[in-house]
């Protein structure tokens, strides 16, 4: 019996995106030192298919697995011990949030917010990530949010926190009252 044309184009995808995800491994490894196995490729391929199905998700292109490499690749949050483990968790928080935003926001938008929250607000913590920040923007984004639209999703998470963050000239005020005074 012959294949059915989705698992050809299917796999004629999963070629390309593993084709993108090698050149995109090559430039990383130069420049951070970070690189993708092949067998971590395939896996990582075959993990956004997973995503997609959990998700309820379809893609006509490439998947984001090379953008999110390029987007992450200079964190100070992942190291070559756990990369391709980080690769898998942020592809899954993508998708999910691809959903939880209606398909709003534009893949550059998402990867800038989660990039921006991953290093300044979650200190690479993914269940932070993923619980609070997206969670937040992504329901500030239903309601109607669209300053994320002139930032390209950057400097959003603070009009929607309900967290208080610390103030470092406070801190230090109360440093030097409490040890020069």
């Amino acid at each position: 019996m012959d294949e059915p044309l989705y698992e050809i184009l299917a796999s004629n995808r999963d070629k390309e995106e593993l084709a993108a995800v090698n050149s995109c491994n090559e430039r990383i490894k130069r420049q951070f030192g970070l690189s993708l196995t092949q067998e971590e490729a395939g896996a990582l391929i075959a993990a956004k298919q997973e995503s997609l199905k959990t998700h309820q998700r379809v893609e006509f292109g490439r998947g984001i697995l090379d953008k999110l490499m390029f987007v992450f690749c200079d964190s100070q949050y992942i190291s070559r011990q756990d990369y391709a483990k980080t690769l898998a968790g942020l592809q899954d928080i993508f998708y999910a949030f691809k959903n939880e935003a209606q398909d709003r926001l534009t893949d550059e938008e998402l990867l800038a917010f989660m990039k921006e929250q991953f290093e300044t607000v979650c200190f690479g913590d993914m269940e932070y990530l993923e619980g609070t920040c997206l969670a937040r923007f992504a329901a500030a984004v239903r309601a109607g949010c669209r300053g994320y639209e002139a930032s390209g999703g950057k400097g959003e998470y603070v009009k929607v926190s309900e967290e208080q963050r610390w103030d470092s000239e406070l801190y230090m005020e109360a440093l030097r009252e409490l040890f020069w005074e």
